[in-house]
């Protein structure tokens, strides 16, 4: 996924807009006009970086002047007390664009944080860590962007770039058989990959019979994970598994284990705490 300058400076304007309102009255008051500020951006905790350029959009949007030195790329790895970048330049522009260059860069810093937590944890077993639509309104594609800072994959971005039938629609159209029936009943497959909730073995069975690009098992356990491979080898098929509910990464492994190609975890985005980081400055 390709971040632009122009999504960043929107939703870094936006934020910016809010926060200062009509001026930083604090750093107005105190600060004389011409005081000068060094600094630098500190990791405080260990974890992954991401957001970088959310942040030195926050400094140059409100100076051009405030020069900032990026010393790590979104992605690396960082250890408590790590600089991430340099920043000089007028001290009350400095500060009014601080909490909201560390708002982003925390927040999606810790997302890349948990996420690669999480691969961690299932290397070496094949299967990928994928996002889900459990995202900040309004900070989904930031926030898949730091998904994949933190090695893990993007699921579908919204609802137009692939057909993902879940537990409602089946309800809906009453039964998995009717959806299915519908998808296929035409000579030419869907436009975009198709992939289909299944909640028992049942269920499993008849999306076999037809050609889903992917079956995600929902709320299975490990064991039930393990039967619903077993049946696949039966069937003679490769479309790929994808785990989804309640995983954990003291879960995720097992998972993995159990021989699924895709875990989806809607944890690292809705539940990834802020990595912390400070800016740590000098003014004269």
């Amino acid at each position: 996924m390709r971040i632009t300058e122009e999504y960043i400076d929107e939703l870094v304007g936006a934020e910016l807009s809010f926060d200062i309102g009509s001026g930083d009255i604090t750093s107005e008051t105190v600060l004389s006009p011409d005081s000068r500020a060094e600094g630098l951006i500190i990791a405080k905790a260990d974890g992954v970086v991401a957001g970088l350029d959310f942040a030195v959009a926050a400094f140059k949007n409100v100076s051009q002047e405030t020069f900032v030195e990026k010393l790590l790329e979104d992605g690396d790895e960082v250890h408590r007390g790590t600089h991430i970048a340099k920043i000089s330049g007028d001290a009350i522009a400095v500060l009014s664009a601080e909490r909201t260059a560390l708002n982003f860069l925390g927040h999606l810093s810790g997302i890349a944080t948990l996420t690669k937590k999480f691969v961690k944890a299932v290397e070496g077993t094949g299967a990928k860590i994928l996002d889900t639509r459990k995202t900040t309104p309004g900070l989904r594609l930031a926030e898949k962007y730091a998904v994949k800072c933190g090695g893990g994959k993007n699921h579908r971005i919204g609802l137009f770039d692939m057909i993902l039938v879940k537990d409602n629609h089946i309800a809906a159209a009453g039964g998995i058989e009717n959806v299915l029936e519908r998808l296929y009943s035409h000579a030419e497959k869907p436009p975009v990959p198709v992939e289909i909730e299944v909640t028992n073995l049942s269920q499993l069975e008849i999306a076999l019979q037809y050609p889903v690009d992917r079956i995600m098992l929902d709320n299975f356990s490990p064991q039930l994970v393990k039967k619903a491979v077993e049946l696949r080898k039966k069937f003679l098929k490769k479309i790929p598994f994808e785990c989804s509910g309640r995983i954990t990464l003291d879960t995720v492994r097992e998972y993995a284990e159990a021989g699924v190609e895709f875990i989806s975890v809607g944890a690292i985005t809705h539940s990834a705490k802020q990595l912390d980081i400070s800016l740590e400055i000098e003014i004269f």
